[in-house]
C-alpha cells in the first residue's frame, strides 16, 4: 500500500512538471547509463554541453584512495549536471603524473599518449554531438597540460570548443578555518573533500603514518623551474596533514565547488561566440598574408 502511494505521489509530481523538465528528470546525466535513444535526447537536452571529469591514479598520502582526484571530480560533475543538465563522460585518468612514478599504483602515460588520447576522446565526444566540451579537472598535475591541450586545438579545425575548468578557491564567508598552512596534496582540504564523496575510502587512522612536511631540498630562485621540484619538496607524495580534515570543511568546499561549476556550465551553454570566433580564426590562419596589419 505504501509503495503504491509513493508511486502515485511520484506520478503526480512528474505530471505537474513542464514537459521538458519531465524529460530531463527521467534522463541520467551519466553517459554510460543512457540507452542509445536516450543519449540522443540527452545531448539535445544538454544543448550539446558535455562534461569530461579528469582525474588521475596516484598515491594520496598514506590514507586516501589512488583515485581520489577521479572520485572527487566526477562527484562534482554529477552534482553540477544534476542542477544544470549536461551529459557527463565516464571518469578519465589519462593525464600527467610523472612526479609520482616512484609510488605504487601510479599510472603515468607518455606525453604523446596523453595528448593523443585526449584529442581522440574529445573528437569522439564531438562526433556524438558534444559541441561544447567542459573538462572538469580534479588534478593539480594537469594544470599545465589541459590549457596547453586547449591551445593546440587551434592547430587543426574542429567543429567544437574545448573549455577547461579548475576550481581551487578554498575561500568564502563562513568557510571553516583551516588548522594547517601546507595543504597541497592529500592534506586537510582534500581529505575533507573525500570525507564527503567517499568517506568509506578514507583511513583517518593512517593519516599520520607519513610526513607531508615540505622538505625544501632544492635551493633555486623562484623563477627557475625544474621537473623534480615536487619530489624535492614532498618525496612521500603527501603535502599537508590529512589528520586535520573534518566534515564541515569538506561540506563547505564541495557545496561551493558544485555551485561554481553550475555557473560555469550555464556560461558555456550560453556562449555563442567561442565557436564562431574559432571558426573565423581557422579561416584567417589559412591566409596570414591577408590579415590586416
Amino acid at each position: 500500500m505504501r509503495i503504491a502511494m509513493v508511486l502515485l505521489l511520484a506520478a503526480g509530481w512528474m505530471s505537474a512538471l513542464p514537459a521538458g523538465a519531465q524529460e530531463a528528470a527521467k534522463l541520467s546525466t551519466q553517459w554510460e547509463e543512457l540507452t542509445a535513444a536516450d543519449f540522443v535526447t540527452a545531448i539535445h537536452q544538454a544543448q550539446g554541453v558535455c562534461l569530461l571529469p579528469f582525474g588521475i591514479l596516484e598515491k594520496h598520502g598514506p590514507h586516501m584512495p589512488l583515485g581520489t582526484d577521479l572520485i572527487n571530480a566526477r562527484w562534482v560533475a554529477l552534482h553540477g549536471a544534476a542542477e544544470e543538465y549536461a551529459v557527463v563522460f565516464p571518469a578519465y585518468y589519462f593525464g600527467q603524473i610523472d612526479e609520482a612514478r616512484h609510488e605504487p599504483g601510479t599510472i603515468a602515460y607518455s606525453r604523446n599518449m596523453q595528448l593523443s588520447l585526449l584529442q581522440e576522446t574529445t573528437d569522439e565526444m564531438a562526433r556524438n554531438g558534444c559541441r561544447k566540451i567542459l573538462i572538469v579537472n580534479g588534478h593539480g598535475g594537469n594544470l599545465e597540460l589541459l590549457p596547453y591541450f586547449a591551445q593546440t586545438e587551434l592547430q587543426e579545425q574542429h567543429d567544437y570548443v574545448v573549455y577547461v575548468y579548475w576550481w581551487d578557491k578554498r575561500e568564502g564567508a563562513g568557510r571553516p578555518k583551516q588548522a594547517t598552512t601546507t595543504d597541497m596534496h592529500a592534506g586537510e582540504s582534500e581529505t575533507s573533500h573525500t570525507l564527503v564523496t567517499r568517506p568509506d575510502l578514507v583511513h583517518m587512522d593512517r593519516a599520520n603514518q607519513e610526513s607531508g612536511t615540505d622538505q625544501a631540498r632544492l635551493h633555486l630562485p623562484g623563477d627557475v623551474y625544474t621537473g623534480i621540484w615536487w619530489y624535492a619538496r614532498f618525496p612521500n607524495h603527501y603535502s599537508g596533514d590529512g589528520s586535520k580534515a573534518n566534515l564541515a570543511l569538506g561540506e563547505f568546499d564541495m557545496k561551493a565547488w558544485v555551485s561554481d561549476l553550475v555557473v560555469a556550465i550555464r556560461a558555456v551553454k550560453t556562449d555563442d561566440e567561442s565557436l564562431k570566433m574559432q571558426t573565423q580564426f581557422y579561416e584567417d590562419a589559412k591566409h596570414p598574408l591577408d590579415t590586416r596589419q
